[in-house]
């Protein structure tokens, strides 16, 4: 009965009512930026077939001067090449030069859960690389906070500033997603929660006492 609940009682995803965005590649910019606290842009990949490049997303770096600003790199692999690691501090730098409140690189990489250990390995050797200036992000999977072992996300939080965890697959909404938020208190480390455009959305009431709760970002969709 929880889900059907959660449907008959959500509201709709609307980016008006938030301040925080994901502007992905291919999705034109809305109103709504103009007046964004954050904005997590993508801005590259490192495809499956290739770990010595990251693959430009856009023609060139984004100039904004009120917002927070991450360059978010999806990746589909994580044992990259060390030419990868100099061209993202080459792209930081270039995006730093650009933005007023610069914050770092995010990275996007859908790890197994009960791969999460060799995903901190990867992540706490991103961070020995990065200067001090920038911060790390990451985006993470539902089933973390709910399947992995503690230690695992343990290490996760010794390696990153926050996590933004995805309540969507595609442009849905993932049905049960009240069941995994529970599990919540197990992340130990700062997280905000995705959310898609148009999606169906109940707001847990417990979410507003935890401290480690940083807030909602919006995954900006193009109009259907």
């Amino acid at each position: 009965m929880t889900s059907v609940f959660s449907k008959l009682n959500a509201e709709i995803v609307d980016p008006s009512k938030y301040d925080s965005y994901f502007l992905w590649a291919g999705v034109k910019p809305q109103l709504v930026l103009e007046s964004a606290n954050t904005v997590y842009i993508h801005a590259g990949e490192v495809w499956a077939d290739d770990n010595t490049q990251i693959v430009d997303m856009r023609a060139g770096v984004p100039r904004i001067d009120h917002a927070n600003i991450w360059m978010t790199l999806r990746v589909e692999r994580i044992d990259w090449d060390d030419q990868v690691y100099k061209q993202m501090l080459a792209k930081l730098i270039r995006w730093e030069g650009k933005q007023k409140y610069f914050q770092g690189v995010q990275i996007d990489f859908d790890a197994a859960t009960l791969h999460l250990k060799e995903y901190a390995v990867f992540l706490r050797e991103l961070r020995r690389r990065l200067p001090e200036r920038y911060r790390l992000s990451i985006t993470g999977l539902m089933d973390w906070s709910a399947g992995g072992e503690l230690i695992a996300l343990g290490l996760l939080g010794e390696a990153v500033d926050e996590i933004v965890i995805q309540t969507y697959q595609g442009l849905d909404t993932i049905a049960n997603y009240n069941v995994y938020l529970r599990t919540l208190k197990r992340i130990g480390f700062p997280y905000r929660i995705a959310l898609v455009q148009g999606g169906d959305w109940v707001p847990p009431a417990e979410l507003a006492k935890d401290s480690l709760f940083k807030g909602y970002v919006v995954f900006l969709v193009n109009p259907t």
